[in-house]
C-alpha cells in the first residue's frame, strides 16, 4: 500500500511540474521589469497588478518623501517590503537619500548631490567609500525592516554614472543595473505630452527579449499616472507575444552574482 502511495505521489508532482515547464519552454523571451521608489502612490497597485499576472520584479530602494508624509524607508513601509519579499521579488540599493552624481572631481572625489537627507540640495565631495556606505545604508535599513539580505544590484538616481562612481559601486560588490532603451516607461515625462496610451504601444511594440524595464512606485510631477493605465495591459500584451518575466537575480548578466 506505501508503495502504491509513493507511487502515485510522485506521479502527481511530475504531473504538477508539467504546466510550469510547458510555460517555459512556450516563452519566446524574459523582460526584466524593474520599479524604483517615487512618491509611492502607485505602490500597492503595482504591487498588487504584478501579483494578479503572478510576475515577479526587482525593486530598487532610495528613502524617498512619499504621499503618505512619510519616507519611503521608514518603519511604517516594514509591511509592504516583508510583503514583497515573501512573494519573491527582488531588492537592490538606489541609495539612501537619492544622491545624485554631477561629476569626478580632480583630487579623486566625486561631487554629489543628495535629493533627501540632512544635505539635501547640497553640493557634497564623497570619496568612494563614503559612497559605498551611502549604497550600504539601504542594505542595513532593509534588514532592519524585513529580516531579509537586500540583492548585490545598485542603481544610481537617473541612472547617472560617472567612470569613478560606477567603480566605487564595483568596489563594494554591486552591478550597476540601468535599463534598455525600450525598457524607458516614460512615466517621468509630462502626461500632456506623452500620453500613457503612446508609453503603452512604444513598450509593447519596442521590448525585446532581454529587455529591462524601469518605471517609478510613484511620481509626483505627473499629472496622469503611468501605472493606473498602462501597467496591466503592458504584462498582459508581453504575455500574449509570448514573453515571460523575471528578476535580475536571473539574468545572465547579474545572477551569477547572487
Amino acid at each position: 500500500m506505501m508503495k502504491r502511495l509513493r507511487t502515485l505521489g510522485a506521479c502527481l508532482a511530475t504531473l504538477a511540474s508539467v504546466p510550469s515547464a510547458m510555460a517555459a519552454a512556450q516563452c519566446k523571451g524574459t523582460i526584466y521589469l524593474t520599479f524604483d521608489t517615487g512618491s509611492q502612490s502607485q505602490a500597492e497597485f503595482i504591487a498588487r497588478t504584478l501579483d494578479k499576472h503572478h510576475v515577479k520584479a526587482t525593486f530598487f530602494l532610495a528613502n524617498e518623501r512619499t504621499v503618505n508624509g512619510d519616507y519611503s524607508l521608514d518603519p511604517s513601509w516594514a509591511p509592504y517590503w516583508k510583503a514583497r519579499v515573501a512573494e519573491g521579488h527582488a531588492f537592490g540599493t538606489h541609495t539612501f537619500d537619492h544622491v545624485y552624481v554631477l561629476r569626478d572631481l580632480p583630487d579623486g572625489r566625486m561631487e554629489m548631490k543628495p535629493q533627501f537627507g540632512a544635505d539635501a540640495g547640497r553640493k557634497l565631495a564623497w570619496t568612494a567609500r563614503q559612497y559605498c556606505d551611502e549604497l550600504n545604508r539601504v542594505a542595513q535599513r532593509f534588514t532592519e525592516l524585513t529580516g531579509a539580505r537586500l540583492d548585490p544590484f545598485w542603481r544610481a538616481p537617473g541612472g547617472r554614472l560617472t567612470p569613478r562612481l560606477k567603480a566605487a559601486g564595483k568596489a563594494c560588490g554591486y552591478a550597476h543595473v540601468g535599463w534598455s532603451p525600450a525598457g524607458f516607461s516614460g512615466d517621468e515625462l509630462p502626461s500632456e505630452k506623452w500620453q500613457n496610451r503612446v508609453l503603452l504601444m512604444r513598450a509593447l511594440n519596442g521590448l525585446k527579449d532581454g529587455d529591462i524595464f524601469v518605471a517609478h512606485l510613484g511620481i509626483w510631477s505627473r499629472k496622469d499616472p503611468w501605472a493606473p493605465a498602462v501597467l496591466d495591459p503592458l504584462i498582459a500584451g508581453l504575455k500574449t507575444k509570448g514573453f515571460c518575466f523575471a528578476t535580475l537575480r536571473d539574468h545572465p548578466d547579474y545572477g551569477m552574482r547572487h
